[in-house]
């Protein structure tokens, strides 16, 4: 069974996202099991990427100081599996398409899984082209994770038929980021999904309030929350742990009371 389905078992599920060697890998292998044990219900370890289209200005500076501190993928693989001896918490990778061909498909999943990676997130995977994802995901009993826009009415019902783990719908339009306002009606983009198949349903891109996680989670299943993680980091440094943890307990709260 997919552990997906547990990040989902408990009610609302809060998924938090930090960027993997930001401020440094030594920080980042003690936030995953002090943000599990904070209330996030799934990690997602962002992997470092020169081109990280899918981002705005604070996961793109937090990529960059990642990689000017080398920060490798293998070196990322490697504090997984330490953090699997320290934490029980469901895993995901978030990363683009041109690391995973770069280090091969097989091989990648294949050290992913052994560290204890559940699911992979690849945002410029357009649906139609992620069987070339697919197999090695699936060898590996790892979910690769759809996601769905505002953009794609006419596609979320193909999608939804047949995504694993849940669907990840981008609450707004552009790039990651902090945002005042969601516009976006998700309760209707929920709708249609839920409509085709009773697939859980989290909404990421620009949350950041307790009350914006409110909102978001009265329509949808889970909430996640990058950029807001990411700007604490880089506000704390390595002191950053806390200050994260305590973030992440307030959000978990708000979607959750």
């Amino acid at each position: 069974m997919s552990r997906m389905n547990e990040v989902f078992s408990r009610g609302k599920a809060f998924i938090a996202f930090i960027t993997a060697g930001d401020p440094s890998l030594d920080v980042t292998e003690q936030l995953i099991p002090a943000m599990a044990e904070a209330g996030a219900d799934l990690i997602e370890i962002g992997i470092p990427f020169s081109d990280p289209i899918a981002e705005g200005e604070v996961i793109l500076s937090a990529s960059a100081r990642a990689l000017a501190a080398g920060t490798t993928t293998d070196k990322i693989f490697a504090m997984v599996e330490r953090v699997r001896s320290k934490t029980n918490v469901p895993l995901a990778f978030m990363t683009y398409a041109n690391p995973i061909f770069v280090y091969g498909c097989d091989r990648f999943m294949a050290r992913a899984a052994a560290g204890g990676i559940n699911a992979v997130i690849v945002p410029d995977l357009p649906f139609e082209e992620k069987d070339e994802f697919l197999a090695c995901c699936q060898a590996q009993q790892i979910d690769l994770i759809s996601l769905i826009a505002p953009t794609s009415r006419q596609r979320i019902a193909m999608i939804a038929a047949e995504a694993e783990g849940f669907v990840y719908c981008v609450s707004s339009l552009g790039v990651t980021g902090v945002r005042s306002e969601i516009s976006t009606d998700i309760a209707e983009m929920v709708g249609l999904v839920k409509t085709v198949r009773n697939i859980p349903c989290a909404v990421g891109f620009g949350i950041s309030t307790p009350e914006q996680a409110r909102a978001m989670a009265a329509h949808a299943d889970g909430v996640i929350v990058g950029s807001a993680i990411v700007k604490i980091a880089a506000q704390y440094g390595a002191e950053c742990v806390q200050p994260i943890c305590d973030y992440v307990r307030m959000m978990k709260t708000a979607i959750t009371a």
